[in-house]
């Protein structure tokens, strides 16, 4: 892997590590429901370093060129406490900045490495300058055209092609977030009454492929194959087309 990326030109590497950092960062905030004033406002109340709400914004957007280093610090240092759990920082929120500490309680979750460690200043530099890849559990971009075929496919999938009503309250079980907005968006896309957008799958890939797991334990065992499998679920009408003329024949 880390011959391709050195294999690239210096453009295409900055622009492939800016998009790379763009996706980690939306992941980051969707998997946890996460404003763009949340990590920001941590490591001020911290003293963690310094980050903007804007940068945050032009990171998760790809529009961030230049970041200082103590961009990347704040982001790791933040990260880092996550890692070692809200209750060592508790007491520091709780008085001054309840509403924080609250948001937190319901979703912390760090950017880890795939050693379940999480990514350092270093490791984030890295990944925005193109010399680093992202971590496998985080390398896959799923475009906007491709958003609503993937979600007919994914309840197809985990309901196992039985009727909605049927398999909620096995599927609802087996789906490991409890943030009522979340659910309730997840309820929507496996009963057909809505898609996913492709934002929202990336930030839910990770606890989509945990719900499969819950409900299939024994077949595929990593999201990028998960996400292959959905995939080949998803037959373009130009293909079946083509299948139609090729049988008639």
């Amino acid at each position: 892997m880390y011959d391709l990326v050195m294999s690239l030109g210096f453009r295409d590497r900055l622009l492939k590590g800016r998009r790379s950092m763009a996706h980690l960062i939306h992941i980051w905030h969707e998997r946890n429901s996460w404003s763009h004033k949340v990590l920001p406002a941590l490591a001020d109340c911290l003293d963690l370093g310094r980050v903007h709400n804007s940068q945050i914004s032009n990171l998760r957007n790809g529009k961030l060129s230049s970041p200082g280093p103590e961009v990347f610090l704040a982001l790791s240092q933040v990260n880092h406490v996550l890692y070692q759990g809200i209750d060592g920082i508790r007491d520091r929120l709780k008085e001054d900045h309840p509403e924080l500490l609250q948001i937190l309680a319901d979703s912390a979750i760090p950017l880890l490495d795939d050693d379940k460690k999480p990514l350092t200043a270093g490791d984030l530099f890295e990944i925005f300058i193109g010399l680093s890849p992202l971590p496998s559990i985080f390398d896959w971009f799923i475009e906007e055209e491709e958003a609503g075929n993937l979600s007919g496919a994914l309840s197809d999938h985990l309901c196992n092609k039985r009727p909605w009503r049927q398999c909620r309250e096995e599927v609802m079980a087996a789906y490991p977030v409890n943030k009522s907005d979340r659910r309730e968006r997840f309820a929507a896309v496996m009963s057909g009454l809505k898609d996913y957008t492709a934002e929202e799958l990336d930030g839910e890939l990770l606890d989509l492929f945990a719900t499969y797991q819950k409900i299939f334990p024994s077949n595929i065992q990593t999201v990028d194959l998960f996400l292959e499998s959905l995939r080949a679920r998803v037959l373009v009408p130009d293909d079946s087309a083509q299948i139609q003329k090729k049988n008639s024949l």
